[in-house]
């Protein structure tokens, strides 16, 4: 009866360890496979290609030999790289119209030349001075010395407006490349509207005399910036 009452606690504690040991199976498989999918996120993750933060285009500021160069290869790049737009119908304005001058300037410059050759020589075919004589204005020997010095003084004026609407041009592109360069250079210029003059009392003490009450009273100005 003892032996097989010990078979029968064997037996039991036999069947306690088996379930423990097939309950116990499934946790250690979950931790398991718990651990491995944390390895993995964080390896992705790691993996990742990080992204560029997004620039703020309120905290961006030219680079003024930047914005230098491109106003030198390009009429009007710097002031679209300081982004200041407004300013190119100024720029592009100052060059059309330079160039328009000098080719007017040069097209009446070259006709009252050949006007003054043709009135100068004594070819009585070549009469091109014509084109600028009023209606019904002829040129004959009493008159022909007066419209020689008319046409010497305007081929003249022509050709000084055409050379001058040439520095004019080279003047505009100069203005362009340094109004480029020093709107670059002022963007971190700081003009906030924290500049302000206080004035107020103050009591100021020369120093020269031990007593307290011989200090004198002004006004004390202070600039904030």
């Amino acid at each position: 009866m003892r032996r097989t009452s010990k078979l029968w606690l064997t037996g039991m504690l036999l069947t306690l360890v088996t379930s423990a040991a097939k309950a116990q199976e499934p946790l250690e498989d979950d931790s398991l496979k718990q651990s491995i999918n944390n390895e993995m996120s964080v390896l992705i993750d790691s993996a990742r290609i990080p992204k560029n933060p997004a620039r703020d285009m309120n905290l961006w500021r030219p680079d003024p030999k930047r914005a230098l160069w491109l106003a030198l290869v390009i009429p009007g790049g710097g002031q679209i790289y300081n982004r200041k737009y407004w300013k190119l119908p100024l720029v592009y304005g100052g060059f059309l119209g330079c160039l328009y001058a000098m080719n007017w300037n040069n097209t009446m410059y070259k006709d009252y030349s050949q006007a003054y050759l043709d009135l100068t020589d004594s070819d009585p075919a070549t009469q091109s001075y014509n084109q600028f004589l009023h209606l019904g204005a002829q040129i004959n020997d009493s008159n022909k010395d007066r419209y020689k010095d008319l046409f010497k003084k305007r081929k003249d004026r022509y050709r000084r407006w055409r050379d001058m609407s040439f520095f004019v041009l080279v003047g505009v592109y100069a203005l362009s490349v340094v109004d480029a360069y020093v709107d670059a250079e002022l963007s971190v210029f700081d003009i906030s509207k924290d500049l302000s003059l206080r004035i107020e009392p103050t009591v100021l003490d020369n120093h020269t005399s031990k007593n307290p009450l011989d200090a004198a009273v002004g006004l004390q100005c202070s600039v904030r910036f």
